[in-house]
C-alpha cells in the first residue's frame, strides 16, 4: 500500500513566515554584493522590524547587529539564512529552540547536487524544522516577496509595484528566476499580492503555497510555474482548496518532455505518460494549465478578475476588419460562441455603423469612428446590454492616447451589465497609451495574443459549465469486486476455478481468455469463443460458431497478437482454420512462446474500433485511457486520459473530447454508437483498474468493436504488477 501524503501546512503554521512581522536577517554585511546585503536593501521598504544579526558588527548603518538569534529583543517570526552551507544546520538549530516561525534558506549544495551526504544534511535540516514546528522554505532557493508588507526577502532585484489592487494574483514558482521574472509584470500594472519560491522544497513546497494563498483575502487567483513533485497529490489537495474558496489555480508546467520510451506491454500502456497523467489530474482538481508561459500572468488576471458568465457567448467589436476577422477564427478554434446580436441590439448598431461596416457579430464599427468617436461606445453598450453575451471583446490595433479613455468607458459598461470587458492588444506597441489602463483595471483583461484570449474565454466557459466531478457511484456489485480479487490473486496458483476459468499460471501476463472472463464479471461485453488444442477441434468450433471467424493463440509471452503472427481473421470455411491453425502454432513456436490453447471466435460485425487501456502511474495511480482505434490511436494518439475511476458522465465527457468524436455519431455512413452504452461500459472498465490497483500494472482491450447494435470487447490483455 502507498503511503498517505503529508499532510498540507496551514495558513495559521504558514503565517508567520510568509506574512512576517520581525524578520531576522542571519548573515548581514556590510560587503556590497553580497547576499546579505543585498536582502537588506531589499527590506528598506518592509514595515515590519528588521533585525541584523552577524558576530563580526557591532552595528551596519544605523542599526544594531546582533551577534546570535538568542540575542535579539524578541523572537522573530522569520529567520532568512544568507550563511554558507556549513553554517546553515547549527543556526537552524537555534532558530528551532528558540521558537522562531519560519526558515529561509538561500545555501546551494544540498540535495539537487545528488551526493548520499549532501541528501541526508538537507534531510537533517527538515528533521530539525518539524521537529520544532519550524517551516523551511529552500535550500537553494532565491525567497520571497510579500507585496502586502513590503517584506522582499531576496538577494534578487524586486519588481516594483505602487499598491496591490483587490485583484492581485500570487505568484507561485519552482524556479527562482522565472518567478521573479513573472512578478515583473508588475512593471506593466499588472497586481501582485505575493512571489514565493521554493528552491528545492525540501519542506514547504508549491502544495503548501496554494494552500496559503488559497485563504489569503489578498490573492484573487494564483499563478503556479510547475516543473514536478514527489507527492502531486498534495499539490490537487491544496487547489481543491482554492476552488472552495473561488479561487482559480493556473499552472504552466515545464519539464514536460518524456524521457524514453516506457516498454509498455499493452498498446494503451504507451499511450498515458506523465504528462497526461499530470493534465488529467489537474483537470479533476480544477487547476487550469496553460501550454504557453507567456500565457500564464495574463490567464491568471483574466481569472482573478473576471466573474462568473452571465450569458454563453461574447461579442467582438472593433474598428478593424481585419481584428474582428482573427477574433472570428481564434473563436471557433477555441469553441467560444459568437451569437448574432438580437434585434433591438441590431437596430442600434445600424444607426452607428456605416453600411460599408458590419452591424454583425463580430461587429466592424469601421475607421469611422474618427469622425462619430462616440459611435464605438454606443455599439459597446447595446452589446453588453444583450442577453447572449457574457463579455466583450475588443482588439485594439492603434496605441495611442484615446484608447485609454475607451478602455475606461467599456469597464465602465461592463461593470454596470455584471459583465466583462477583454482587450486585445493587437499592435506591437507593447506598452503604449492604454496598456497600462487595461492591466490595471478591475473589470477589463488584456491579452497580447488573440489565441491567448480565446483559449482563456473558452476555459472560462467550460468551468462554470462543468461543476466540480464528485465521487463515482460504484456500478459494479461488491461480489463481483470480491471475486475478481480472489481470481486476480488465485492467478499465482494456476488451474481452473470453480467458474470454469482458467488461472493461466503465475504469470505476469494475464493472456485474452482469462482476462476477457474477469472483465466479463464487471460487466463488460465480451465476445464468445471455443477454447481448442488440435486443428480439427478448431474446425469443428467454427462450424458450431459460424463461419467466419477468428483463431488466436493464447500465450503469456505474445502479449502484441498480430506482431508475432499468431492471429488469422475472417477464415471462412474449416480447410481455411485448419490452415491457419498450423501457421499460427508454427509462428509461436518460432518465437519460443508458451501456449495454453487457441482461440476460435466469431467475427465480430462492422463498427467503430476503441481502444480501452489503463495502467497505473506511480504519482497518481490508476488512469484510464479511452482512444479511437487503429491509425487514430497509433499514428494520430487521438485518446484521453482520465483519473479512475469515472463516472458515466465523466465518460461521456471523455469521448466528447477525442478529436475524432463525430465518428461516434455515424460519419459518413459508419454506424451510430450508443454513447450513453459505451459510456457505461467506459466507467465499469474504470471501476476494475480502480478497484485492483494493487495487484495491476496495466489493462487492455483491444479493439472494443462499437456497432450499431452492439458493443464487445474481441481481446484483451492484464498485466499483472508483479
Amino acid at each position: 500500500m502507498t503511503s498517505a501524503p503529508r499532510p498540507l501546512y496551514t495558513h495559521a503554521q504558514l503565517r508567520r513566515l510568509l506574512d512576517p512581522q520581525s524578520v531576522a536577517l542571519i548573515g548581514a554585511t556590510t560587503r556590497a554584493g553580497a547576499f546579505g546585503a543585498r536582502v537588506a536593501a531589499n527590506m528598506a521598504g518592509f514595515r515590519g522590524r528588521l533585525h541584523l544579526v552577524n558576530a563580526r558588527y557591532e552595528r551596519i548603518g544605523e542599526q544594531p547587529c546582533y551577534p546570535t538569534l538568542a540575542a535579539l529583543p524578541e523572537v522573530p517570526d522569520c529567520a532568512v539564512l544568507t550563511v554558507a552551507r556549513e553554517a546553515v544546520e547549527p543556526v537552524v538549530r537555534e532558530a528551532a529552540r528558540l521558537g522562531v516561525g519560519g526558515a529561509i534558506i538561500f545555501a546551494s549544495g544540498y540535495a539537487e547536487i545528488g551526493a548520499a551526504e549532501r541528501v541526508a544534511e538537507q534531510a537533517r535540516l527538515v528533521a530539525i524544522a518539524r521537529q520544532g514546528g519550524m517551516p523551511i522554505v529552500g535550500p537553494n532557493c532565491i525567497g520571497l516577496v510579500n507585496y502586502l508588507t513590503g517584506a522582499a526577502i531576496t538577494f534578487s532585484a524586486v519588481p516594483k509595484q505602487a499598491r496591490v489592487r483587490p485583484h492581485a494574483i500570487g505568484v507561485i514558482s519552482q524556479s527562482g528566476a522565472l518567478g521573479f521574472a513573472l512578478a515583473l509584470a508588475t512593471e506593466h500594472g499588472a497586481a501582485v499580492s505575493h512571489v514565493l519560491t521554493s528552491g528545492n522544497s525540501a519542506d514547504v513546497d508549491m502544495a503548501d503555497y496554494v494552500a496559503y494563498l488559497a485563504d489569503d483575502p489578498a490573492c484573487r487567483a494564483i499563478a503556479c510555474l510547475f516543473e514536478g513533485m514527489a507527492e502531486p497529490k498534495r499539490l490537487l489537495a491544496a487547489a481543491e482548496i482554492a476552488r472552495a474558496r473561488g479561487k482559480v489555480v493556473v499552472v504552466h508546467k515545464i519539464a514536460v518532455g518524456e524521457s524514453g520510451a516506457r516498454a509498455a506491454m499493452s498498446h494503451t500502456g504507451s499511450l498515458a505518460g506523465a504528462e497526461d497523467a499530470y493534465r488529467a489530474a489537474f483537470a479533476r482538481a480544477g487547476i487550469v494549465v496553460v501550454d504557453q508561459f507567456e500565457a500564464l500572468m495574463e490567464t491568471a488576471a483574466f481569472f482573478a478578475k473576471a466573474p462568473a458568465p452571465k450569458a454563453p457567448g461574447v461579442a467582438v467589436v472593433s474598428a478593424s476588419g481585419g481584428s474582428a476577422i482573427m477574433a472570428a477564427d481564434k473563436a471557433e478554434i477555441h469553441g467560444v460562441a459568437l451569437p448574432q446580436p438580437g434585434r433591438e441590439t441590431r437596430a442600434v448598431l445600424e444607426t452607428r455603423i456605416p453600411e460599408f461596416g458590419s452591424p454583425r457579430n463580430p461587429c466592424d464599427v469601421t475607421a469611422q469612428v474618427l469622425t462619430d468617436p462616440e459611435s464605438l461606445k454606443a455599439c459597446a453598450a447595446a452589446l453588453l446590454a444583450d442577453p447572449a453575451y457574457a463579455a466583450l471583446v475588443v482588439p485594439t490595433v492603434y496605441a495611442y492616447p484615446p484608447v485609454a479613455d475607451r478602455i475606461r468607458a467599456f469597464s465602465a459598461l461592463a461593470a454596470a451589465a455584471g459583465k466583462f470587458a477583454v482587450t486585445i492588444w493587437v499592435n506591437e506597441h507593447l506598452e503604449g497609451p492604454g496598456a497600462g489602463v487595461a492591466e490595471e483595471d478591475a473589470h477589463t483583461a488584456l491579452f497580447r495574443s488573440t489565441d491567448r484570449c480565446f483559449a482563456t474565454l473558452a476555459t472560462w466557459f467550460a468551468r462554470a459549465a462543468t461543476p466540480p466531478a464528485g465521487p463515482a457511484t460504484p456500478l459494479v456489485e461488491a461480489a463481483a469486486r470480491a471475486a475478481v480479487a480472489r481470481e486476480l490473486a488465485g492467478v499465482d496458483k494456476g488451474g481452473v476455478d470453480k467458474g470454469g476459468v482458467d488461472k493461466g499460471g503465475a504469470d505476469k501476463v494475464i493472456g485474452e481468455r482469462v482476462a476477457k472472463a474477469l472483465l466479463a464479471r464487471y460487466g463488460l461485453p465480451v465476445v464468445g469463443e471455443a477454447w481448442v488444442e488440435d486443428a480439427e477441434a478448431a474446425a469443428r468450433a467454427a462450424a458450431r460458431l459460424g463461419f467466419p471467424v477468428a483463431i488466436k493463440v493464447d500465450s503469456p509471452d505474445l502479449p502484441h497478437k498480430t506482431e508475432a503472427g499468431v492471429i488469422r481473421l475472417g477464415l471462412a470455411t474449416p480447410d481455411a482454420v485448419r490452415a491457419a491453425f498450423a501457421q499460427v502454432m508454427a509462428n509461436a513456436e518460432r518465437h519460443g512462446a508458451r501456449v495454453r490453447g487457441v482461440l476460435v471466435q466469431p467475427m465480430a460485425g462492422e463498427g467503430l474500433e476503441l481502444i480501452l487501456g489503463s495502467r497505473i502511474d506511480p504519482l497518481f495511480g490508476p488512469l484510464v485511457v479511452v482512444g479511437l482505434g487503429g491509425i487514430f490511436v497509433e499514428v494520430l494518439r487521438d485518446r484521453v486520459v482520465d483519473l479512475a475511476p469515472v463516472s458515466v458522465d465523466q465518460a461521456r465527457t471523455m469521448l466528447g473530447r477525442l478529436r475524432g468524436a463525430r465518428l461516434l455519431d455515424g460519419f459518413r455512413g459508419g454506424p451510430k454508437v450508443d454513447r450513453a452504452k459505451l459510456a457505461e461500459i467506459i466507467a465499469r472498465f474504470s471501476e476494475f483498474i480502480a478497484d485492483h490497483a494493487e495487484t495491476l500494472q496495466e489493462v487492455d482491450i483491444n479493439p472494443l468493436i462499437c456497432g450499431a447494435e452492439q458493443i464487445v470487447a474481441v481481446d484483451a490483455l492484464i498485466v499483472r504488477a508483479t
